[in-house]
């Protein structure tokens, strides 16, 4: 089978965003922004609608590897099956996110080993075999009962259990038995003060920044456990580490969570995340205002992709 709609010798974008919280928004000035630029923009290219045959990948009739770039941003309805075609575009198309940073930050425990690695801090980690209780048990005294057990592909704070004691084992272990998991990621619980930051890194470049706080007598801050936006006002240290650990990571879109330390008196990157929201309807009203500035360096940087791509094909043209 091949594909029935041609796109065109003009430079094209496919695009799949997604469209509760102002995503609808969002996408229409992106959209304008790249017209007025000469670039063609083809919306609603889900992947998971996708099917492969005969060297091609084919979505929405759209031969996906005759596009110059694919801007894949769509946490809430990605799929198995999406990531996986996600996965094979990337090895013919410029993809933003690059595919493989983006699946890096997809799981926790390996970003925060590269994270680690690379001499930035997180939260102190370890990843252990489920069936090594003793060293479960070990973990737990040896940090004292400030443990957190975290799914390395979670979001959104679902799954985060804490433990604070053995006691806490008894319930744990039966549940992830039942859930078949082979291995148990681990971080010692830091001692903040329930709010945190989330700076938005594109390009290599600071956007935007702000807090989030906990609900009242809880620990986790995700909006989704019930936390709140607070307005931050951006700090060099702050925006020093969000570069180097967006950096680290490959993204090319990056929000970096990060968390102040409270013993240690210093900033610590909890995690980074691939597909940062924009701000919501709701959020611009209280003052997030960074939207128009990340969708013109988004805009910016699909422009600069597909110009390298041109000129590439044209210098190869020449040496031919």
């Amino acid at each position: 089978m091949s594909s029935n709609k041609r796109i065109g010798s003009e430079p094209t974008v496919g695009i799949w965003l997604y469209k509760n919280g102002g995503g609808i928004e969002i996408q229409q000035k992106l959209i304008e922004i790249l017209t007025k630029k000469g670039i063609r923009t083809i919306t609603d290219l889900n992947l998971g609608h996708a099917y492969a045959s005969g060297g091609e990948i084919i979505c929405n009739g759209i031969n996906m590897e005759n596009l110059n770039a694919f801007f894949s941003y769509n946490a809430g309805e990605q799929s198995t099956f999406q990531l996986y075609m996600y996965q094979l575009l990337n090895q013919t198309t410029s993809t933003l996110n690059n595919y493989d940073a983006f699946a890096l930050t997809e799981d926790k425990f390996l970003t925060a080993h590269a994270l680690n690695h690379a001499g930035i801090r997180t939260a102190e980690y370890r990843m252990i075999h489920c069936d090594d209780i003793s060293l479960l048990k070990k973990t737990v005294s040896d940090w004292q009962g400030q443990v957190v057990y975290k799914p390395t592909d979670g979001w959104g704070g679902n799954g985060l259990v804490k433990i604070e004691d053995e006691s806490a084992l008894d319930v744990l272990i039966p549940f992830l038995n039942r859930m078949g998991l082979e291995n148990l990621y681990l971080e010692k619980y830091i001692n903040y003060d329930k709010t945190d930051w989330r700076v938005d890194i594109v390009n290599g470049e600071f956007v935007g920044c702000y807090g989030r706080s906990a609900p009242e007598g809880d620990w986790k801050t995700n909006i989704t456990s019930g936390g709140s936006i607070l307005l931050r006002e951006p700090k060099d240290d702050v925006i020093e580490l969000a570069i180097k650990a967006a950096k680290v990571t490959g993204l090319e879109i990056a929000g970096v969570d990060l968390l102040y330390d409270l013993d240690t008196e210093e900033y610590v990157v909890l995690e980074v995340n691939g597909i940062p929201a924009f701000a919501t309807p709701e959020q611009e009203k209280i003052g997030l205002n960074f939207n128009d500035f990340k969708i013109n360096k988004i805009a910016n940087m699909i422009e600069s992709i597909i110009e390298g791509e041109q000129s590439e094909k044209s210098h190869t043209k020449i040496v031919a």
